[in-house]
């Protein structure tokens, strides 16, 4: 009841974000109506599905963690580790719940409305999500002796946390100007994260290797840097709602449920039988068909995991139908999960763009990651022509590629529709994620009958967490960045790496290996958030172009998404194609080496991405 329940809400809250945008359009260039706070009324809905998707996410287990080192470990460790993790989780998500609730008990914030809806009341949806989340997580500490104890022990040290905000609520509920026990107790956390905040990050970050979700510790990473620097803690709430009611971090959720839709769907299969229509009767040409279609669905959904997992067992059909062993075939497949996040209209790229808003435009970018993609599309089309060892092609067919094509006709119309209307500038980046939206749900139920209705809300509320994981990440990581920016840390950087590294040509060598680094431990879009604001000054400060050091950026992320250990799509290809870690870091290994050496030809040759 509870899943049914989930699943409405879901796609009454994406039928939203997807049709009001359109509508309101429609109205104001057909009709020449304007509908007043129309703009306001969307970001929030944005903020309602942001929030409402971070609670499934939670629900579900799916908020994105590095993998557990804990699980190797004997059963009285994991006991320890499990009781660690779970007083950190209470702990923040304690001080978060209490933070939010403060800033919407302030009268100075949140004054404007919505349609005569006072957004403040959006905003609460905030705090009941964490008391959400909390509950789930009291919930299952009963369970468990050992959690329970910690779970309490970590409501109390929330609890002492959060004593600054907890005296702001009572500020503004009844005018006290203090609370004694709990001013003492803001004190005494003050003083402890002034004298121990390095050692207290160091410790957060350790749980993250336990299993604890990427946002947790960046969000007490910022909670606490925000206590060491004076306790401006009311700053983190408000940098979370800043950033999800921005309209182009709307497009993240929406293009991610339209490329989920379509890979649930028959059009997987379309796109196969049309490539290989086109390609197959060459040598390598299933690779060729392979490779267009991961990067074609990863381009939309916008996380790579994503595609692997739904397109995986049938594309390793294909490949091993045409030729390939099961483990090149898987192989191949593995290494190319991440290429679609250098095309249009990748979420990576709309969310670097936006983080750094002053320095590169999104469409400037957009065109500067073509032709890199496209080397990296091309490099492994060509690893995969190596490995083809077919002696007997089938011969070509434009009768077949005919009739594919028009099987295929309405998936194929959607890249030209949706790059059409963006570039063009008739739609905005929203209203092209919105359109993507209703053109997918109406190809996959109306035309294809992929689905029945009842199924179609089911797929939507498939993807919410999906998107969930995202959303909370870039909340977390939106208040690290403020912090970083306003303690002036990127200035400090770039300062730091001048005095010690004065050649152009070393500083690419160390960005890229630094950005592999980062792409092995971290998700893209907190990476995004927290290492482009230090790097980017930097960069510019050697005379490297903006869009340049975008594309650089974006090329390392999606490479680390590969990179031995603990990349993500080795975990992600380990649970699809039930294959030990092991075997599967040695079969993408030459997919690797051939994706760095793109990756240094874009480094190095300034022209491929300008």
């Amino acid at each position: 009841m509870l899943r049914k329940i989930e699943d409405c809400i879901s796609s009454f809250l994406v039928a939203a974000l997807s049709f009001l945008p359109l509508l309101f359009k429609l109205l104001q260039n057909v009709f020449h109506v304007l509908v007043p706070d129309s703009g306001v009324l969307l970001v929030h809905v944005v903020f309602l599905y942001a929030c409402f998707a971070g609670l499934i996410t939670w629900l579900a287990g799916r908020h994105i963690s590095l993998a557990s080192l804990s699980q190797k470990l004997p059963s009285r460790a994991q006991a320890v580790l499990s009781g660690i993790c779970t007083f950190e989780v209470c702990a923040f998500i304690v001080t978060a719940l209490v933070n939010s609730f403060c800033q919407a008990c302030n009268p100075d914030n949140f004054t404007a409305s919505a349609i005569g809806i006072p957004v403040k009341l959006f905003f609460l949806i905030l705090p009941l999500c964490y008391v959400g989340i909390l509950y789930a997580v009291m919930r299952g500490a009963v369970c468990s002796t050992g959690k329970l104890t910690a779970a309490i022990l970590g409501l109390l040290f929330g609890i002492c946390m959060a004593s600054g905000p907890i005296t702001g609520i009572a500020y503004y509920l009844t005018g006290a100007e203090t609370v004694p026990v709990f001013t003492s107790l803001n004190a005494a956390w003050l003083s402890v994260s002034t004298r121990a905040a390095l050692p207290l990050i160091l410790l957060v970050v350790a749980t993250a290797f336990m299993g604890v979700p990427l946002f947790i510790v960046i969000g007490m990473v910022s909670y606490i840097a925000f206590s060491y620097s004076g306790g401006y803690v009311d700053v983190l709430p408000l940098e979370t709602y800043r950033i999800l009611t921005d309209k182009s971090v709307a497009a993240i959720p929406l293009f991610t449920i339209a490329g989920y839709i379509l890979a649930k769907g028959s059009a997987g299969k379309r796109f196969i039988a049309v490539f290989n229509a086109l390609f197959g009767w060459f040598k390598g040409g299933t690779v060729v068909a392979a490779v267009i279609v991961l990067a074609f669905f990863t381009t939309f959904t916008g996380v790579s995991g994503v595609t692997i997992l739904a397109l995986g067992p049938l594309l390793s059909l294909v490949l091993t139908g045409g030729g390939y062993t099961q483990e090149k075939a898987e192989s191949l497949i593995t290494s190319c999960g991440s290429l679609g996040l250098m095309f249009p209209p990748s979420v990576a790229i709309i969310m670097y763009a936006t983080t750094n808003y002053f320095s590169v435009d999104a469409i400037e970018l957009f065109k500067g990651a073509i032709i890199p993609g496209l080397l990296l599309t091309i490099s492994m089309i060509v690893m995969g022509i190596v490995y083809d060892k077919r002696t007997v092609l089938p011969a070509f067919s434009a009768k077949a590629v005919a009739v594919a094509a028009k099987d295929c006709v309405w998936e194929l119309l959607l890249p030209f529709c949706i790059c059409g209307g963006f570039f063009s500038g008739f739609f905005d980046l929203f209203e092209t994620a919105a359109f993507a939206v209703v053109y997918t749900c109406f190809v996959s139920v109306v035309v294809r009958r992929d689905f029945t209705l009842k199924r179609a809300v089911r797929v939507i509320g498939e993807s919410v967490p999906v998107a969930g994981g995202v959303l909370f990440i870039l909340g977390a990581a939106s208040g690290l960045s403020y912090y970083m920016l306003d303690a002036n840390i990127p200035g400090t950087f770039t300062y730091v790496i001048t005095q010690y590294v004065t050649n152009k040509y070393v500083f690419l060598i160390l960005m890229n290996l630094l950005l592999l680094f980062v792409g092995c431990l971290m998700d893209m879009y907190s990476a995004i958030l927290i290492v482009s604001p230090l790097l980017l000054p930097i960069a510019e400060s050697f005379g490297i172009s903006a869009v340049q050091a975008g594309v650089i950026f974006l090329l390392n992320l999606s490479i680390g998404f590969l990179t031995p250990p603990v990349g993500m799509d080795l975990f992600i290809a380990t649970y699809t194609f039930k294959r030990p870690i092991g075997q599967v870091i040695r079969g993408v290994l030459p997919f690797l080496l051939v994706q760095l050496a793109v990756l240094l030809l874009v480094t190095y040759l300034p022209w491929i991405s300008l």
